[in-house]
C-alpha cells in the first residue's frame, strides 16, 4: 500500500543540495509526486511530497537525517495522506502591485480564506530599492462560485488598500 511524505529541506543556497535530495528519494524507492524549490536571499527552501511503499518511506526517514547534516541543512517531515481531489473547473491567477505598506499580504489572503477559496501558490516580492510590491496568487473555483464576484470584490479590496490588481484565467496548472 502506497504511503506518503512531505519532505522539507532549507539551508543555504549550495549547488547539489537538491540534486544530493532528489537522489535520496531515489535511491530509497521513492516516487517524487510534487515539489518546488525557492530561494530567499542566501537560503533555499526545498519542499517534495514523496510516495512509496512503507519500506521506502520509513528508508528515507531513517536516511534523511544523516545526508541532511552532511548538507547542513535544516529538514522536516510528516507523513500524509494521497493527493485530495476537488471539484475544481477553473485555475486562475491574482496579480497585484504597488507600494508595500504593512498588511497588504495579510488582507488578501484574508480574501481569499473569508470566501473558502484554497490558495494552491503564492509568490510576493518587495524590491529593496523601491519598496515597490508584486505578487502572484494562484487559486482554484468549484462551479459553484462565480468568478466575476470574485474578482470585482477583489479590484475593490486592491482599490481600498492602494494597489494596482487583476484576476487572469490561469491556462496551466501546477
Amino acid at each position: 500500500m502506497s504511503q506518503y511524505l512531505v519532505l522539507t529541506a532549507m539551508g543555504s543556497d549550495r549547488t547539489g543540495c537538491v540534486s544530493e535530495l532528489t537522489k535520496l528519494a531515489s535511491e530509497c524507492g521513492c516516487n517524487i509526486l510534487d515539489s518546488r524549490m525557492a530561494l530567499f536571499g542566501l537560503e533555499f527552501t526545498f519542499i517534495m511530497l514523496l510516495n512509496g511503499d512503507s519500506r521506502a518511506i520509513n528508508k528515507i526517514e531513517a536516511r534523511l537525517p544523516m545526508v541532511a547534516h552532511n548538507l547542513e541543512l535544516i529538514t522536516m517531515m510528516k507523513r500524509t495522506s494521497g493527493h485530495r481531489t476537488y471539484d475544481l473547473v477553473e485555475h486562475y491567477q491574482a496579480e497585484y502591485t504597488g507600494i508595500d505598506q504593512p498588511g497588504i499580504l495579510k488582507a488578501m489572503t484574508a480574501f481569499f480564506s473569508t470566501r473558502k477559496i484554497d490558495i494552491s501558490s503564492l509568490k510576493s516580492e518587495i524590491d529593496p530599492k523601491t519598496n515597490n510590491m508584486s505578487a502572484s496568487i494562484s487559486f482554484a473555483l468549484t462551479e459553484k462560485i462565480s468568478i466575476n464576484d470574485i474578482e470585482s470584490d477583489f479590484l475593490q479590496l486592491c482599490e481600498q488598500i492602494a494597489v494596482q490588481g487583476c484576476i487572469r484565467k490561469n491556462t496551466h496548472n501546477l
